[in-house]
């Protein structure tokens, strides 16, 4: 049965500092760097027939890292349907900061809740309504044909995917964190459903 498995970036450098990142294009830290080349050596049994991985530095540095440990050359597709949810207002502001400036209980929300969107910002609802058609259009695609699949991405478009197919509420998914170079490994059947779930960090 093929697999699909999401792996989120290595530790940025905004991630470091507590910042919200959003679309902003930060680079790994060398923890970040280390990490990604974990992820490569937890994942060395899968032999992957294409990678995904957003329009962002983070998630394409850390894909370059775990391709290079398991040693592989496969085809890589770029796009920004998978980038992480737009932080709009928030991008670059330190998370403590934020909650000074707007009042801890609304930068939760903002944080947490499924569809209330940052000023000027997408909410989780929003970013899955770009990851999803993506999903549907071009991964599960590959997952069709049998293939095994690497997705890199981020925080939020990966919640966005997992709450998809593991049919979550929006109330389960809140609950759902995912941390840097975490990997979920999924054993899926060739209509998408999930057989089996791992996860490696």
């Amino acid at each position: 049965m093929p697999k699909l498995v999401l792996v989120r970036h290595g530790q940025s450098f905004w991630n470091l500092q507590n910042r919200f990142t959003g679309w902003v294009d930060v680079p790994l830290t060398e923890k970040g760097k280390e990490e990604a080349f974990k992820a490569g050596e937890l994942l060395k049994d899968i032999r992957f027939k294409v990678a995904y991985t957003s329009a962002l530095t983070r998630a394409q540095e850390t894909l370059k890292i775990i391709l290079e440990v398991i040693g592989l050359q496969i085809p890589i597709i770029k796009d920004q349907a998978l980038n992480e949810r737009h932080y709009g207002a928030l991008q670059g502001l330190n998370k403590d900061r934020a909650r000074q400036k707007y009042g801890a209980e609304i930068v939760h929300l903002w944080r947490r809740s499924y569809d209330i969107a940052p000023p000027e910002g997408e909410s989780l609802k929003d970013t899955a309504a770009r990851t999803i058609p993506f999903l549907e259009r071009a991964i599960l695609g590959d997952i069709y044909e049998g293939n095994d699949v690497l997705v890199v991405a981020h925080g939020n478009s990966l919640r966005s995917i997992i709450m998809y197919l593991e049919k979550l509420t929006p109330e389960e998914i809140i609950k759902v964190e995912l941390d840097t170079g975490a990997a979920v490994v999924y054993e899926l059947d060739q209509e998408g459903n999930i057989i089996s779930k791992e996860v490696r960090k």
